[in-house]
């Protein structure tokens, strides 16, 4: 039989996540109750104003033709508003924004707008599997930079370009960081801003984890750095911020020619989002701001109990200051196990599912992440089926300072 498969498909590997999510379905299926860590799919309703405002649109039969590739005006104006109101920015929306059908359709589009077959892209190591996978698929070939637990998993600028030939045309970052949870200040994104111009490099950032932020940090836009919309530009998404990851919405904003390009191929791809869920967008960028607050407290609390519950029974990680994961570092007795065997032990045993480290890169392995998506009494039983399963020695603190409870 011929070989139907393309190159480009032959160039991915097996998706390490998805193995270990049918594994789960399969334990459900057999009436196993698996506690599920393991994907970052919000469990939170999307609020009751923005699906009011879907109804509504959905209702009114003009919005059910075809809507426009690049999102309709009215929304890419209220992206403009929206980054005027949080980060000062500025933003053209006629040329410098763009609605995309959720943030992993647009990194995968923008890359086939911007890479050519042999072209280089930077892309951290470890992270969210569609940065790395989105330059493969263009035909791009991947340079991992080192997220390192020494230097908080933020890359180290004067190793990113030594003796690389041929220059790189891609700098793609996402912070606050998936897996990893690291969060940077401005400082930093002044610093990318520089260098990028100084080697001529172009810089995709992910934004994804704007407003699940913790202890006081808030996280900086990359546009907030000075000359930044000429070198780069910056993905959105409402899908953690206002549980709507279902309705696969986002945008990118930033370099009008980055920008342009990537309208130019989407419009060879699709007409856009159904309209109701743009409109229904507009309003959820108008969310008043303690909705959004009431959202990150949720996560915060269930990352509190997480991290002072698995440091109780002698799994010390780190309490994370942004995103919805925590990662964490496999137990000593257990690190040669390697992240995909401890998941699974941890899947069979104490029927908890976790992403185990290596499906974020190589520099992945030795950690396991949890998505925080399930409620405070789900979490504390898996910390329970947890310590029977791992029988660790006690943690000397919780996450919050206080000594254990016996």
């Amino acid at each position: 039989m011929m070989d139907i498969e393309a190159k480009r498909l032959r160039r991915l590997p097996p998706y390490m996540l998805g193995a270990l999510k049918s594994q789960t379905h399969q334990m459900r299926r057999d009436g196993i109750d698996v506690i599920d860590f393991g994907m970052g799919n919000p469990d939170l309703r999307t609020p009751q104003h923005i699906i009011d405002k879907l109804c509504e649109a959905a209702n009114d039969e003009r919005n059910h033709r075809y809507s426009v590739s690049k999102g309709i005006y009215n929304l890419r104006r209220e992206i403009a508003w929206h980054y005027e109101r949080r980060f000062n920015v500025s933003i053209d929306p006629e040329h410098e924004a763009v609605a995309v059908i959720g943030t992993k359709e647009g990194l995968s589009h923008l890359a086939l707008a911007l890479i050519d077959e042999g072209d280089i892209a930077l892309v951290p190591d470890p992270s969210y599997p569609i940065h790395m996978y989105s330059v493969v698929i263009a035909g791009g070939s991947v340079i991992s930079v080192p997220l390192r637990e020494e230097n908080d998993f933020i890359p180290d600028l004067s190793i990113i370009m030594k003796d690389i030939y041929p220059k790189p045309k891609v700098l793609l970052l996402s912070f606050p960081h998936n897996p990893t949870g690291a969060v940077v200040d401005l400082a930093f994104f002044e610093e990318i801003a520089q260098y990028a111009k100084k080697h001529d490099i172009l810089v995709v950032h992910d934004l994804a984890y704007a407003d699940l932020t913790y202890d006081g940090y808030q996280a900086p836009s990359f546009l907030q750095a000075k000359g930044a919309k000429d070198v780069g530009v910056e993905f959105m998404s409402l899908s953690k911020s206002h549980s709507m990851a279902g309705w696969r919405t986002g945008f990118c904003v930033g370099n009008r020619r980055v920008i342009e390009a990537l309208a130019r191929l989407k419009s060879y791809y699709d007409y856009g989002m159904f309209a109701p869920v743009q409109i229904a967008s507009i309003v959820a960028l108008r969310t008043d701001e303690h909705i959004i607050k009431e959202t990150v407290e949720v996560y915060r609390e269930r990352r509190d109990v997480l991290v002072d519950g698995l440091r109780r029974i002698g799994w010390n990680i780190p309490l994370p200051k942004g995103t919805m994961f925590a990662w964490a570092p496999i137990p000593e007795p257990f690190v040669e196990m390697g992240s995909m065997k401890f998941a699974q032990k941890l899947l069979t045993e104490a029927n908890v599912c976790v992403s185990p480290g290596i499906g974020f890169g190589a520099r992945g392995e030795g950690y396991v992440r949890f998505s925080l998506v399930e409620n405070e009494d789900r979490i504390r039983q898996a910390v329970r089926q947890i310590r029977r399963s791992l029988n660790l020695s006690t943690a000397p603190k919780t996450a919050t300072g206080e000594e254990p409870q016996p």
